[in-house]
């Protein structure tokens, strides 16, 4: 086996419908589209969300809420996933990326206090939970913010 003997499992292809091609093909003269009207004509047809006059849904429907352009968005990181790192160690935004802890940094990296940390660890983030904090002072490390 090899490239020039591959070819489609049977059934799995088939030919586009040719239409416009006359009577015999069963898609002439009108090419499916049936007799006159607006779907009929080039370019014819209604917009999306358009529902013939009615008041369409995306305007039936009330606003909520809001984006605020100014929100932080922070990789969260809580403190079992630290519990890995070699003690006396330095982690800091590339250790997390390359254990696989945090992808998409946008504003920063936030550590939070969810879980224990039984290593002393010198940590440097972007911010930090109170409690966090605390228990990695408690356990001997440092909280260092960026």
């Amino acid at each position: 086996m090899d490239l020039s003997n591959l070819k489609p499992a049977p059934g799995s292809t088939k030919n586009r419908k040719r239409i416009g091609r006359g009577p015999g093909s069963g898609t002439g003269k009108t090419s499916a589209r049936g007799h006159k009207g607006q779907n009929s004509r080039s370019g014819g047809g209604v917009k999306p969300g358009f529902e013939g006059g009615q008041m369409p849904l995306q305007r039936r429907l009330p606003k909520r809420g809001f984006t605020s352009l100014n929100k932080k968005v922070y990789a969260l990181v809580n403190l079992r996933d630290l519990d890995s790192f070699d003690a006396g160690s330095v982690v800091d935004i590339e250790a997390l990326g390359k254990v696989g802890l945090v992808g998409g940094i946008k504003d920063g990296v936030k550590i939070l206090a969810d879980g224990d940390i039984s290593k002393a660890l010198t940590v440097r983030a972007h911010k930090f939970s109170k409690s966090a904090a605390e228990k990695i002072e408690a356990a001997g490390g440092k909280a260092e913010v960026i």
